[in-house]
C-alpha cells in the first residue's frame, strides 16, 4: 500500500521510515524516536503547485538516472530525526543530494514535502476505508495538504504507475 502513495522511488526509504501517521499506529518503530518539533514540521508543510512541480522533475529525472534509494539498506536506529532520514537517503546515492539542489531543494525540505504528500494521500483514503481510519488521527492532519493532494490524485497515481512499472 504505501508504494501506491510515494511520488518516487527516491523516497521510498522515506516510505519504510514509519513517519506517517498509519504507519506509525501499525507497528512498533523508531518513529516514537522522532522529535515532536519534527512531526510538527510534517503537519505544518504546505504543499502547494511549485513544490509538487519540483517533486514531479526531481521523481522522473532520479528515474532516468537509475537512482533508487529504496533498495539501499536504511539503519533505521541511526533515525532520531528528520535530518538523519535525510542523511541516510542523500548517502544511499552520491547523486541524490546534487539533483535536489539543481530542484532548490534540501533534503530535509524534500522529505518534508514528500511526507506531506503521503500523509495527506493516508489521510485522503482514510476517509473512505474505516480500516485505516481508525490509525489516522484527522485533528493532526493538514487539510489543505489534503485537498491539495485530492486535486492532484491522478497525477500522482500517474507517477506512481511509472515508478512501479520502472521496477517489475
Amino acid at each position: 500500500m504505501k508504494s501506491r502513495y510515494l511520488l518516487a522511488a527516491l523516497l521510498a526509504v522515506a516510505a519504510a521510515a514509519p513517519v506517517a501517521a498509519y504507519a506509525q499506529q501499525a507497528a512498533p518503530n523508531p518513529a516514537s524516536q522522532i522529535p515532536a518539533s519534527d512531526k510538527q514540521a510534517i503537519q505544518n508543510y504546505n504543499l502547494n503547485e511549485d513544490v509538487f512541480n519540483r517533486i514531479v522533475k526531481v521523481s522522473q529525472e532520479a528515474k532516468q538516472a537509475g537512482i533508487k534509494p529504496k533498495d539501499a539498506k536504511t539503519d533505521f536506529s541511526k533515525i532520531h530525526s528528520l535530518d538523519d532520514l535525510a542523511k541516510q537517503v542523500t548517502d544511499a546515492d552520491p547523486r541524490i543530494a546534487p539533483l535536489l539542489q539543481k530542484y532548490k531543494f534540501t533534503p530535509r525540505e524534500f522529505l518534508l514535502a514528500n511526507l506531506a504528500v503521503t500523509n495527506a494521500a493516508i489521510a485522503s483514503e482514510a476517509k473512505k476505508n474505516p480500516q485505516m481510519a481508525q490509525y489516522v488521527d484527522q485533528s493532526k492532519v493538514n487539510q489543505a495538504n489534503v485537498a491539495f493532494y485530492e486535486k492532484h490524485k491522478d497525477q500522482v497515481n500517474a507517477l506512481m504507475s511509472q515508478d512501479d512499472g520502472a521496477d517489475q
